[in-house]
């Protein structure tokens, strides 16, 4: 491997800024090792709906068929909120890219350093060393994907939408590996969520992650807990969990709350793994930030790069198997913020440094 190919999607609103700094610091963290980006900027979300009338218009999904992976930014804005709803950005690019590349495993980590337990809104003395935590969520089935989904007028003249949960059990499989796999990296324990008392698709749910863990990873220590009360448990004790894993809906709002607890977004990264593998044999992967397009600050230079960076390592990771830049990457994120040197999200009232500064203190911390 010489050179590392995927198409760059920055996005709107700070998307562009912070996927800027991060191509600045992939290519130093690359260049030792004698690799070579071959990038593909392509627009997505609102500038792809301005330039091209599409959120996701086919031009850029033939640059990302051409590559290896996906680095993607943040869509949307105010400037498109007034379109029908299955045109605004969010919707008319995230999901039909999940789709096309099948997009099925999420990897969102909950990692909150110690020394920036004050951004979180839990008491300091709950997470005294920060947390340190995985979701998976499974991501192209459910009641996003599953048909019928319509809204109709009966025949009284009411209106009544419909969304329908679907799950297989070879749907249910493929993503109870992926957590597998990744608690067998960390502290082997995994926690499925469903709502089997309610859902027949958590009874299914429930009862196939049994019988695979049972059959393939009798190792790992399974434990289940239901949606509601998995989210009470993320608050009252996020390190009490190693890594969760879930459906669909669970898991987009399991998530988001994971990322509120770790405080400011501008952390968070998160891979989405296909399907298919790419030339070199590794899954074919979205990469992209947890937050989104912060408006009220695009342009200022004052965006956290640091989630995308972090998902750039991801893509590293899971795509091109390059474990040891990736390593190298976080830890200098880490050191650069141990060091006091942080933007404003996490600065705390404190001196606070824009993006630029941010990001040239990462590269000096690659070594």
């Amino acid at each position: 491997m010489k050179t590392l190919k995927f198409a760059v999607l920055p996005g709107d609103g700070i998307g562009p800024e912070v996927m800027d700094a991060t191509l600045e610091v992939l290519k130093a963290a690359t260049a030792p090792a004698g690799l070579e980006l071959d990038t593909t900027q392509a627009d997505v979300g609102g500038i792809a709906i301005d330039n091209h009338g599409s959120a996701l218009p086919e031009s850029t999904l033939e640059v990302c068929r051409a590559a290896d992976a996906i680095l993607f930014g943040s869509v949307g804005g105010p400037k498109w909120e007034t379109l029908p709803p299955a045109e605004q950005p969010e919707r008319a690019a995230l999901l039909p890219i999940r789709k096309a590349f099948s997009l099925f495993a999420n990897i969102r980590p909950g990692l909150l350093f110690k020394e920036l337990v004050d951004a979180s809104p839990l008491r300091p003395d709950n997470i005294p060393n920060g947390i340190d935590i995985v979701c998976i969520r499974e991501l192209t089935g459910g009641i996003y994907f599953g048909q019928p989904k319509e809204t109709r007028t009966l025949d009284n003249g009411e209106k009544m939408a419909l969304d329908t949960m679907v799950y297989t059990v070879s749907e249910i499989e493929r993503i109870a590996e992926v957590a597998a796999v990744t608690a067998k990296a960390r502290g082997g324990r995994v926690c499925s969520v469903d709502k089997a008392n309610v859902l027949q698709t958590s009874v299914l749910w429930r009862e196939t992650v049994i019988a695979y863990f049972k059959k393939n990873h009798p190792e790992i220590e399974l434990s289940h807990m239901y949606v509601d009360n998995a989210a009470q448990q993320l608050v009252r004790d996020p390190n009490q969990f190693d890594v969760i894993f879930t459906e669909n809906m669970f898991g987009d709002i399991l998530s988001d709350e994971m990322a509120i607890i770790c405080g400011s977004l501008g952390m968070m990264s998160s891979a989405s793994l296909g399907l298919t593998n790419n030339q070199y044999g590794f899954p074919y992967g979205l990469y992209e930030p947890a937050g989104g397009t912060a408006p009220d600050i695009a342009g200022k230079g004052v965006a956290n790069p640091c989630a995308q960076i972090l998902s750039a390592a991801m893509m590293l990771r899971y795509s091109f198997g390059l474990d040891e830049i990736a390593d190298k990457l976080e830890a200098a994120i880490r050191g650069t913020v141990e060091s006091g040197i942080r933007t404003g999200d996490i600065a705390f009232g404190k001196k606070s440094v824009g993006t630029q500064e941010m990001t040239a203190a990462i590269i000096e911390r690659l070594g």
